[in-house]
């Protein structure tokens, strides 16, 4: 073999090593076209895979939710992951952003994009007013009261503003067509159809790819950066001149602007918004589905979210074990935090870095 071949294969081989990898897989770049092959292949492999046995296929309404969930998992996960701020109150701006949406859509104009943005705006404005009293408390005491605020504003919707919420009946959202033009409900044509179904699913998974990029931006960023200094030492992080409470009020707005995308797009998708989305159980779920799949990182909660609403979907439907899914969830949840504290996903990257320690490829 001559010299130049070898040489070319040597430099081909380094383009395909795990140096190379490593490197281009924490990328922007990277993650966002990730994220562009997820939301393009997501709905045929949920819905339409060979290899999958037909009674667990189908369910398309829940491709759709998996996405809108995965929206609320990541703002969350933006406040406990980044900056180790637990709050048991994230219902507020959920279910906060989708009464906002549902009531703009009903009485002003039912266009959804206009309607999302104006849930949005709202549950940001919640965040700004709440987070002054909230970020002077600490540990357990800030979790307990945005839990107290939540379940504060579940009873305002549920009693005294029942008339205008729908109370415990709930809420009927009109939706128009999209910018007067583009039919939500209508089905895609050829190969569109069979991979994305219809424009309601682009339309939120639009959404969830601009989450996702935004999330990256601001985590691979100087104010990434600072959000994790303070989240492993806020003390330390103030010695070095750092404005603790300005960057923890910014990580609070921002977790619940991204929280309120969606809380807005959950009624434009149900067409129907209910005060159990401002419950203190919504909080929980989202709780849970983040620390399952794993904190501090984008695919974590994604994956949590999946395996959460697969359950609460598919497997609650199942003969045999279907009544039991909670508890089967439940113990699939202690296993897997019991052996992994960082979830699903540090589950899978504990098991590729021993894999590739055998190999002697690191």
């Amino acid at each position: 073999m001559s010299t130049e071949t070898t040489d070319a294969n040597a430099e081909g081989s380094s383009y395909l090593s795990w140096q190379t990898w490593d490197r281009i897989k924490h990328t922007e770049w990277f993650i966002l076209l990730a994220t562009v092959v997820f939301v393009s292949v997501f709905p045929w492999v949920f819905t339409s895979a060979p290899f999958v046995p037909s009674e667990l296929l189908g369910y398309n309404s829940l491709v759709r939710r998996i996405l809108i969930w995965g929206i609320f998992a990541l703002g969350f996960n933006l406040l406990l992951g980044q900056t180790g701020m637990l709050s048991f109150g994230h219902a507020m701006f959920f279910g906060g952003a989708a009464y906002a949406t549902s009531l703009f859509a009903n009485h002003v104009v039912a266009d959804p994009f206009l309607a999302v943005v104006v849930g949005v705006l709202f549950a940001v404005l919640v965040a700004a007013v709440t987070a002054f009293p909230l970020l002077r408390l600490h540990t357990v005491y800030f979790s307990i009261v945005t839990l107290a605020i939540a379940q504060m504003l579940f009873y305002l919707a549920r009693e005294p503003l029942g008339d205008l919420t729908g109370g415990i009946n709930g809420l009927g959202v009109d939706r128009n067509a999209l910018f007067g033009v583009v039919d939500l409900n209508e089905p895609l044509t050829g190969i569109a159809g069979v991979l994305w179904m219809d424009y309601m699913y682009l339309f939120i998974a639009a959404f969830f790819v601009a989450v996702v990029a935004f999330i990256t931006r601001v985590r691979k960023s100087p104010y990434g950066l600072i959000l994790k200094a303070i989240r492993e030492n806020g003390t330390r992080a103030s010695f070095v001149g750092l404005n603790v409470w300005r960057y923890k009020y910014a990580a609070f707005v921002l977790s619940g602007f991204v929280a309120g995308i969606a809380g807005g797009l959950m009624p434009m998708e149900t067409m129907f918004t209910g005060v159990n989305r401002l419950h203190w159980t919504t909080s929980g779920d989202v709780v849970m589905m983040t620390v399952l799949g794993g904190l501090g990182t984008i695919v974590g909660p994604i994956l949590g979210v999946s395996v959460f609403v697969y359950f609460e979907g598919v497997v609650n439907g199942l003969d045999q074990i279907g009544g039991y899914w909670l508890l089967t969830l439940a113990l699939a949840f202690t296993a897997v935090v019991w052996k992994y504290p960082d979830g699903i996903w540090g589950m899978v990257t504990n098991a590729s870095e021993r894999l590739r320690s055998q190999r002697g490829d690191r």
